[in-house]
């Protein structure tokens, strides 16, 4: 008998890879416009190995996720709950959100923190068709005079990032490979 999609392809060797890709995510969102490989899983289509990889790393029963546009299929859902017990949710509440840029709505939908929490806001994983370390240019935390990495809509993030303290984390991911952005990060247009 055939496995059922959504059972399968997840972590091989959980404690391990968790921790192998816990610590890439971590270390991207530290040093933005990096890119990382991020492996472990085989989640279904359209999801992409990095995205799938970080549901099962940072996604848990108590975490509430919003899947977006052609990322919402039952394929996904079945095997988003089957491996993180992970809630689904409305992107006004969703703890993270996945999808294509276009897919994801407005990022005044998604909570950015308060004052006295200004954790308790929402990380975006983007769907990307390519990840390249160029287009806007990045500076602040974690980054050595400058970086780059290509942004689907540089002014909307620029307008996120205003708001620090508050607003929302982004991870950007294509097949295999994720790079960062926290809300910390201030962007410009490369010169």
């Amino acid at each position: 008998m055939t496995a059922q999609p959504h059972y399968s392809g997840g972590f091989q060797n959980a404690p391990v890879q968790a921790a192998h890709a816990f610590r890439a995510a971590m270390t991207v969102m530290a040093r933005p416009g990096e890119i990382r490989e991020l492996n472990g899983s085989r989640p279904p289509n359209p999801l992409s190995t990095a995205a799938g990889t970080l549901l099962l790393t940072l996604c848990d029963p108590e975490t509430k996720v919003h899947l977006a546009g052609a990322i919402n299929t039952d394929a996904v859902r079945e095997w988003l709950t089957f491996h993180t017990g992970a809630p689904l949710a409305q992107a006004a509440d969703a703890d993270f959100a996945v999808g294509r840029w276009a897919e994801l709505g407005s990022l005044g939908t998604y909570r950015i923190g308060t004052a006295e929490y200004p954790d308790r806001s929402a990380t975006l994983i983007v769907e990307c068709d390519e990840l390249q370390q160029a287009g806007a240019e990045l500076s602040g935390p974690g980054i050595k005079g400058t970086a780059q990495l290509f942004l689907p809509d540089i002014p909307a993030l620029q307008a996120n990032a205003a708001l620090y303290p508050l607003g929302c984390d982004f991870f950007f991911t294509c097949g295999n490979r994720v790079a960062a952005l926290p809300r910390s990060t201030r962007i410009s247009m490369e010169t």
